[in-house]
């Protein structure tokens, strides 16, 4: 199998992807923006060739470096980044080279939160209304209708950037004195705490692997108003979180994928679905799923692409797995030195983490491993708590 990884360099963690399906005799055809000699050595050795771009945007530039990968090493098999940023461009390469997998029609429909409205109100899973808005006399139509306040975001995007929330005409008006820079969606604000399921599916849709986290706090909270985040893997799924999350797998048609799927959970204890993310969770995610559960996804995700059975894996949630993020700037009651004298054996990995989740996820994080979820907020509590 010919398997052509776009990116797979980042996350930094994502070389274990790569690592994963040499050990199942893949043949990897990396292509990156990051010069081969910057690889991990770890990277560099499951790559079979490696095509560098100086830019991931310049699509002509990843049509001639896969057809490059064609012509060395013969008809490419699978075209992946694992990545959100790099969904279209791998469709489209997809397309152009005849692989399997998600199509640009496909991606246009599941990537755009209004696409990902259709397949959740065909499917009967609970989601807040949504509305593509051009402007400010839309979303006040549209606030009139389910009231305020509101959530204004671009309707294909990562994360919470550049999303606001609005609870009056005048504060749309405002928000709305300049054309919008794409196209938004406008939604209810919903309160509630935001839960996940996370996993992978095989070739013929069944779900092999999951997990749900629970998170601190809102992305656009966390982003906004820079609060210090936390989320943590839960030992067991919600029953009623469960039935929806697999109605969405489902709905949605997925082989061979990764999803994260986000819900709110309301006050009453229902669930409603926020979105659908074609991809691994974000952050170290994956790495805190193999510390949850004692196993290796990365390996598991290797074992469904190359189509080997699975019947026979086998998983159980034992701990409870945080991160904990902390803010440069901001005064901590504890020192670093103190958290780790505090965790002892419980602190998995602490990190600085790239610029480019600063804004969701803080500029250093604490992951720790607790035997019940008591422990793990103590810790939380500890490692996060300010003069």
């Amino acid at each position: 199998m010919n398997f052509v990884f776009i990116s797979p360099h980042f996350p930094s963690h994502y070389f274990h992807f790569a690592v994963a399906l040499r050990e199942r005799g893949v043949s990897v055809l990396g292509i990156g923006d990051t010069p081969y000699e910057s690889l991990r050595p770890e990277l560099r050795e499951s790559l079979r060739e490696y095509f560098f771009v100086p830019s991931l945007t310049d699509y002509d530039a990843l049509v001639r470096a896969t057809g490059y990968l064609t012509w060395r090493h013969g008809r490419v098999d699978r075209i992946e980044s694992l990545n959100e940023s790099w969904l279209e461009v791998e469709a489209r390469l997809r397309e152009d080279f005849h692989a399997p997998g998600l199509q640009p029609a496909d991606i246009l429909k599941l990537r755009s939160k209004s696409g990902m409205a259709e397949v959740f109100h065909a499917s009967g899973v609970p989601h807040p209304d949504l509305l593509r808005v051009r402007d400010a006399d839309q979303v006040k139509t549209f606030a009139a209708r389910v009231g305020y306040p509101l959530v204004l975001k671009p309707d294909v995007g990562v994360g919470a950037a550049h999303t606001f929330k609005v609870t009056t005409d005048a504060e749309v008006d405002a928000a709305l004195a300049h054309p919008l820079p794409t196209s938004y969606v406008a939604q209810p604000f919903v309160r509630g705490t935001i839960v996940t399921y996370d996993g992978i599916v095989d070739r013929h849709g069944a779900i092999v692997f999951t997990l749900s986290h629970e998170y601190s706090d809102g992305g656009m909270e966390t982003v906004t108003e820079r609060r210090d985040i936390s989320f943590w893997s839960l030992q067991n799924i919600p029953p009623a979180l469960d039935v929806l999350g697999r109605q969405v797998v489902a709905a949605f048609g997925l082989r061979e994928r990764w999803f994260h799927l986000e819900f709110f959970r309301l006050p009453d204890g229902r669930f409603v679905v926020l979105e659908a993310n074609l991809r691994p969770p974000g952050g170290f995610m994956t790495d805190m799923m193999n510390y949850t559960c004692d196993i290796d996804v990365y390996r598991l995700w290797a074992r469904v692409v190359t189509g080997d059975p699975v019947a026979d894996f086998q998983y159980t949630p034992r701990h409870h797995v945080c991160h904990s993020a902390r803010r440069h700037g901001r005064r901590y009651r504890h020192t670093h030195a103190q958290i780790v004298e505090k965790m002892g054996s419980s602190l998995l990995v602490h990190r600085e983490l790239p610029p480019i989740y600063h804004s969701l996820l803080g500029e250093e994080m604490y992951l720790t491993r607790h035997a019940d979820k008591e422990a793990m907020q103590e810790a939380v509590r500890f490692i996060q708590a300010t003069v």
